[in-house]
């Protein structure tokens, strides 16, 4: 019976693949990615040649039913995005809840998501944390730093190399430069980076180097 896979994808490093993933991406009868061109550099390198369609943020509200539909006429499909797991903070929800919908198997693979070891390499307590992705950027930002600034369980965000400056400076006004904070960037590749310790000695640390590449921020709850 045709069914929906969805497939998380290395973040960085290629190696960091499962030979089901592999097994799974070459039987199906199609790929929907984030971006087929991205996904290409993937797919070459593991010699995988079934067709690659487009699935991300833009278009995902008007496709979901052509896929469902797709599925419901036998055809097997795998789910990826970018890098990690499709829909955390990534497209893929949407597909997934519509499958649901119509009683479509769904089946999601373990495998890369990068705020898994961006949490354990931090050294902050991980048995509770709760997972915010991006922060709004504009609309609610204020509302939710506010909200945060309360929570006790070690929290996790995903930024850009553009606001993580402004992110920890916000962390400093609601919650206090003395917070303890670990921010990992480029998790897997070759210029991997952890800074730990307090916000003020981290936002310190990218003043003198300017932030490049993925961001994850882990930080400490409030005791």
């Amino acid at each position: 019976m045709a069914k929906l896979f969805v497939v998380p994808t290395p973040i960085g490093n290629l190696e960091d693949f499962t030979f089901r993933a592999v097994r799974i991406l070459e039987e199906s009868n199609l790929i929907l990615a984030e971006d087929t061109r991205t996904s290409a550099k993937l797919m070459a390198h593991y010699n995988i040649s079934t067709p690659m369609r487009s699935h991300h943020m833009h278009n995902e509200h008007k496709t979901v039913e052509k896929w469902v539909g797709e599925i419901l006429n036998g055809n097997t499909i795998a789910l990826i995005t970018d890098a990690g797991t499709p829909a955390i903070s990534d497209p893929g929800f949407l597909l997934v809840r519509e499958c649901i919908k119509n009683d479509i198997e769904i089946d999601c693979l373990p495998g890369a998501t990068a705020f898994v070891p961006a949490l354990v390499n931090s050294g902050l307590p991980c048995d509770k944390f709760t997972f915010e992705g991006f922060l709004p950027q504009k609309k609610g930002r204020q509302t939710r730093l506010k909200a945060l600034a309360e929570e006790t369980k070690t929290m996790v965000f995903y930024e850009s190399p553009y606001r993580v400056k402004k992110t920890l400076e916000q962390f400093i006004e609601y919650m206090g430069e003395d917070r303890q904070v670990s921010v990992s960037r480029e998790i897997s590749k070759k210029f991997e980076e952890t800074v730990r310790g307090s916000v003020s000695d981290v936002l310190a640390h990218f003043d003198a180097k300017e932030p490049k590449g993925e961001f994850v921020i882990v930080l400490e709850g409030l005791k």
